[in-house]
């Protein structure tokens, strides 16, 4: 995949570059924006971008695809380049923004790494954006074929049918497509993005996981209302926009669902493991397993505040009686009730049948201490899956 002689020059200047990458970002995303407003306005999520995660979440990719093709430079990290193309296909990315991104980003690294950017430094990092670039938009283009729609062509209109109040932060929005046309079809977990016009003019987009199982002509999602110092920054103005202003009969714009997180039907024996809002992926998981008759054990874990913050839970219990060989069990730092566990997960005396495959969503501390306790009960890595809501700074950390 890269070529000998940049593997070379990646190699020497690798820790340069990535102990400069914050900068590089940083930079980065000044520039691009500073030329593009609009994209900061209708594309990226500004309170990522004020918080510093995405700048974040864009290091830790390059720095991740870069240690890769220098480590094996004949493959490519597919799990994370698919990850992102997912992502980006829910925002409808097209090729020609990549052309933009790179005259930005090696405007920002010229600039930060100044005279050690020499001719054959630029082409070897050149080679890197490139490799990354196309495996992406070639991934990206797949996943637009697949539902039929041209590149970056993935809104349409929804009108909101009915309104769920969960708990006091969380409400479900159930949604039709406006023109009567079917739902597009969508895997169990998948998220969609919805895009909302806020009082200043910006158009705003997050990603939001369907709650509601595949085979359902009407889709749900289930959205927490975010505070914003509890975000690290001025988040919540899209969660805050749908819980204050959406009622039925309203419309929002919806794209076509992705996402990688997805349950395969494989037979084997399944967990499920979620905290808070992240319950949402496994619900429309666990609706699935229960509509098709799923045989399998399946282990439902959730974990949040107390049982009044817990979104969806009547659901994540009635949905476990359903399959033939289930069970739940469910922690709360405050409020348990007999039978709950109190406190953070903890797996000490969960059962965890032989071949399964474990699926995770919730915040990263949540996510990487179920991890550790799966692998210490022998579950492989590669049976462990993750959703990140927002950049997925577990990448970035790694």
């Amino acid at each position: 995949m890269l070529s000998e002689q940049s593997t070379a020059t990646v190699r020497a200047t690798l820790p340069a570059v990535g102990a400069a990458i914050g900068d590089i970002t940083e930079l980065f995303y000044t520039k691009l924006f500073a030329a593009h407003p609009e994209l900061l306005r209708d594309l990226f999520n500004r309170g990522n971008q004020a918080a510093g995660l995405q700048k974040q979440a864009l290091a830790g990719s390059i720095a991740a695809f870069a240690t890769h093709l220098v480590a094996h430079p004949d493959t490519r990290p597919d799990v994370m380049l698919g990850r992102i193309a997912h992502k980006h296909a829910s925002l409808g990315v097209t090729r020609e923004q990549y052309t933009v991104v790179h005259r930005h980003l090696f405007a920002a690294i010229a600039e930060v790494l100044g005279e050690a950017v020499t001719p054959e430094v630029a082409r070897a990092w050149d080679e890197v954006y490139w490799l990354m670039a196309n495996a992406l938009v070639a991934i990206e283009e797949r996943l637009y074929a697949g539902h039929r729609i041209a590149a970056g062509d993935v809104w349409r209109e929804w009108t909101v049918t009915g309104r769920s109040e969960e708990t006091a932060d969380c409400a479900t929005f159930h949604m039709v497509p406006a023109d009567g046309a079917a739902a597009p079809a969508h895997l169990p977990g998948q998220y969609v993005s919805v895009q909302v016009e806020l009082p200043d003019g910006a158009r705003q987009i997050r990603q939001y996981s369907l709650s509601s199982p595949p085979g359902s002509a009407v889709r749900a999602i289930t959205v927490k209302r975010v505070h914003g110092p509890a975000a690290g920054g001025p988040d919540g103005e899209v969660s805050n926009h749908l819980h204050a202003q959406v009622r039925p009969g309203d419309t929002l714009r919806v794209s076509a669902p992705y996402g990688d997180l997805v349950l395969a039907d494989s037979g084997a024996p399944v967990l499920l493991a979620s905290a808070g809002i992240g319950c949402t992926p496994m619900l429309s998981m666990l609706e699935h397993l229960a509509d098709t008759g799923y045989a399998a054990p399946v282990t439902v874990l959730h974990a949040d505040r107390s049982p009044a913050d817990h979104p969806l839970r009547a659901d994540h219990r009635a949905l476990t009686h359903k399959l033939a060989d289930a069970s739940a069990r469910f922690w709360y730092e405050q409020d348990a009730e007999p039978g709950d566990g109190t406190g953070l997960m903890d797996l000490t005396d969960v059962a965890v049948a032989p071949g399964t495959s474990a699926y995770l969503c919730g915040p990263l501390p949540f996510m990487r201490s179920v991890r550790e306790q799966l692998l210490a009960k022998g579950v492989p890595a590669g049976d462990i899956h993750y959703e990140v809501f927002g950049p997925d700074l577990w990448l970035a950390s790694a």
